[in-house]
Formats: structure tokens, sequence, C-alpha cells
């Protein structure tokens, strides 16, 4: 184990107390103004937002450099080093995880590589993502070239739009390099994928990133079946005939309302067989309205088999109640039981879909294979927690304290299936987990 506190104190000069006294003053602000200070006041904090960006950038360049030299001094091996700063980082930041891998780089390539825009950020000139976008638009350029798109952008970055920004830098770099654009588009194809998110209103947005030329083919194929049916009177606006048809050729079912893949709905006894208003869940996505999780069960058709899982919540709180094994690894009941709990990664911010059960309290330190001891994580939460100066701790209630290297402890619980009832003697609300599947 190694101390962080060292190398810390050197990169002090203003203290936390001072910067929250600026956070305390803001809202004492006199309200008694001409409408010309509020304008200054407004275009004041937008530089100052700029600026404070900055500030951050810097400090997670200099604790990155802080923690590598600790770890350097500690024998862990270079693979390793500096690992789980961007995490610190994400959490400093109530941002996600991944978000956090960003803003680092973004951090470094500003500190190391882009002295104009960082400056101008530190002026406040410009705001943070029209900095991420001069790093995005240069990410693939030698830090020579990269230099060298950052001084010609300089005299103008604080007068351009973000898109003109993203434009210019893109320009000037392909200008300086134009066959590394090609090695870039090369290498993008690996990162082809589709992602799923929520969306409002209980929709939600399926994406794919794919090559121009598959992406293209695939708009095409939907657009040529829209029309074909508009031409055949179908009823339905193009777009609607372009998502059922999506829906139908990636699935295989005849009707894009028939979805033939499991689903879990967790409701309550009066959600499913009565008029009980209590939200329904479905998770990795969230709350949906009482009448639409009844009227998704009820418009099934008799060929798609409805299966129910029984499982029981505390009426305070609306979270599950526990259960344990005694074995090392969680058995598959307990891990679809964790994975139903938790909903998301447990990790604040993060909101990632969860990839691994896993013990908060270590197996090999005593932790138990148990409800009470177990957590949904994504991949990468779940191999920074294993990282030098990483501790999670469960607590009697169902929350996880996450302590970072930095002696700094922050808190997650598992969210409520539903709104919290009032506390009854001798009651459990009842939920269920309905599976909707094709029969076989």
């Amino acid at each position: 184990m190694f101390d962080y506190t060292e190398e810390m104190e050197q990169h002090t000069t203003l203290g936390t107390g001072e910067l929250a006294g600026w956070l305390d003053a803001l809202p004492t602000l006199p309200s008694d103004v001409p409408d010309a200070e509020r304008i200054d006041r407004i275009r004041m904090l937008e530089d100052l937002k700029g600026a404070i960006c900055a500030a951050q950038a810097r400090e997670a360049v200099a604790l990155k450099q802080s923690v590598i030299a600790a770890e350097t001094r500690a024998g862990v091996p270079a693979h390793k080093r500096g690992r789980g700063v961007a995490a610190q980082l994400a959490l400093a930041r109530r941002e996600s995880p991944h978000h956090g891998d960003r803003l680092m780089g973004l951090a470094e390539a500003l500190v190391r590589e882009l002295p104009h825009t960082m400056a101008a950020l530190t002026r406040g000139q410009i705001s943070e993502w029209r900095a991420t976008l001069v790093c995005r638009e240069t990410a693939w350029l030698t830090v020579e070239h990269r230099r060298h798109v950052d001084a010609q952008i300089a005299e103008d970055l604080a007068s351009m739009s973000a898109r003109q920004v993203a434009a210019t830098a893109r320009r000037i770099g392909y200008r300086l390099d134009p066959h590394s654009i090609v090695n870039r588009a090369a290498r993008a194809v690996t990162d082809r994928r589709v992602t799923i998110r929520p969306a409002p209103d209980t929709m939600t947005l399926l994406t794919a990133l794919l090559p121009v030329a598959q992406g293209v083919a695939a708009y095409a194929a939907l657009s040529q079946a829209a029309d074909t049916a508009r031409a055949s009177g179908d009823p339905r606006s193009r777009g609607q005939i372009m998502a059922d048809t999506l829906v139908t050729r990636t699935t295989g079912q005849t009707r894009a309302d028939q979805t033939p893949v499991e689903i879990q709905l967790l409701m309550t006894d009066q959600t499913l067989f009565g008029d009980g208003e209590t939200p329904a869940e479905i998770p990795g996505h969230g709350p949906i309205p009482a009448p639409i999780a009844r009227q998704l069960i009820a418009s099934l058709e008799p060929a798609t088999r409805l299966s129910l899982r029984r499982l029981y919540a505390h009426p305070g709180t609306g979270r599950l109640v526990a259960m344990e094994s005694s074995r090392r690894r969680f058995p598959k009941s307990l891990r679809r039981y964790l994975a139903v709990r938790d909903q998301y990664c447990r990790t604040p911010w993060c909101g990632a879909p969860i990839r691994h059960i896993d013990h908060t309290r270590p197996h090999h330190a005593g932790g138990s294979t148990s409800i009470a001891n177990g957590q949904g994580l994504c991949e990468r939460c779940n191999q920074i927690k294993e990282a030098p100066g990483w501790h999670s701790t469960p607590t009697p209630d169902g929350t996880v304290i996450t302590t970072t290297p930095t002696g700094h402890h922050y808190s997650s619980q598992a969210p409520p299936l539903t709104t919290p009832t009032p506390l009854r003697p001798h009651r459990v609300d009842l939920y269920f987990v309905g599976q909707l599947a094709r029969a076989a």
C-alpha cells in the first residue's frame, strides 16, 4: 500500500476553502441591478465556466502524474500505473467512468499538446465542448501536426461556432496529413457497434454505428420498404413503417408489436392484475406507466408464452429482500436477482448496463456470496475496483461505500423497484418478473 498525500500536497496552491467561498457567494449576488448588468454577469459566469474547466484539466493531469509517481515507487507494474485515475476524475466530476476516460484524455491533450486552445479555455473565451472538438478532430494527427492546427486555429477560435471549430480543425488536419484520414477510416470500422438507451415517453433509442456503405444501404432498404408499403395503401407514416420493418427484419417476427425475445417486467400484483398506478420497471430502461405495462402483456398473441417469477420487496423501501449462497461464485438465480435489483452499474453516476455480478467485499477477504455482499457492475468498473487503493464496503441497509486511493468516499444504493409504501406490520409487497418469450 502507498500514500498519495505527499504527492498531492505539492499541487495545492488555492485551497478548497477559497473555492467553496466562491460557490457560496454566487447565490448572494444582488438582484436589484440593471438588465445590462445581468447580461454582463451571464457572460462573466460563462467565461468563469471555461476557466474552471481549464483548471480541472490541469488538476487532472497533476493528479495522474502524482499517482504514477507514487505507484512507480511502490513497484506497481508499468502497464497498471494510473489505471484508476480517470475513474477518480469521473467520481469527482459526478460523471460516468466512460466520460471520465474522455475527460482525462482531453485534459492531457490540452495541457501537453494544444497550448493555444488551453489558453483560450483558461481565459474563458471558449467552452469545454469547443476545446473537446479541437481535441477530437486532431486526435489522429502527430503531436507536431496537432500543435500546428492548434496554432492556426487560435486567432479565430473564440468567435467560431461549434460546427465551424470542428470543420476548420478537420480541414487543416487533412491538408497537413491526407493519408492519415484513410488509415483513420480503416481503424474506425473496428468500432462498429449497436447501442441502446432510454428515450422519453417509454421509447428507446437503438443506434448503430456502421461503415458508411453499410449504413446507407441499410437506410435505403428500409426506405424502399416504406415506399412500397405506402404505395400499396399502408396507412402508417413512412417513419413508422421504417421503424416497424427494422424490428421485424432484425428479430424475425411477423409483427413489430409481438416481441419474441425475453423482456423482464417488474410490477406489483396490483399493477399486473388490477388497476394500480404504480409504474412497472424494465431493468436497464427504467419505469414505464402501469397501463402501458398491462397493455404490453394483454396485446400478446396466444402463441407467446408468459411466465411469472415472484420476488419480494420491503414495503418501506421498495428494495428486494436478501438471500445468499455458500458458493464462491454467484449462482445463476442469485445473479439474476442482483441484476434485477441493481438495474444499472452500481458505481455512482455510471449508469452503464450490468455486465458482471461480483462481491462488494472480496471473497478472499471474507466476503460472503450473498445479496447483501453482491453488486452489479459494468465490466470497466469491476476491473477498476481491483486497482491499488480502491475499496468497496457494504453496509446493512444495502448501501455500497466506494473508497478511492485519495481517501474520498462515494455511496450508492440499489434503486427501489417502485415508490415505497408506508410500512405496515407483517406485510411485504409482492412483485412479479414477467418474462415474455416466444413459445417453443
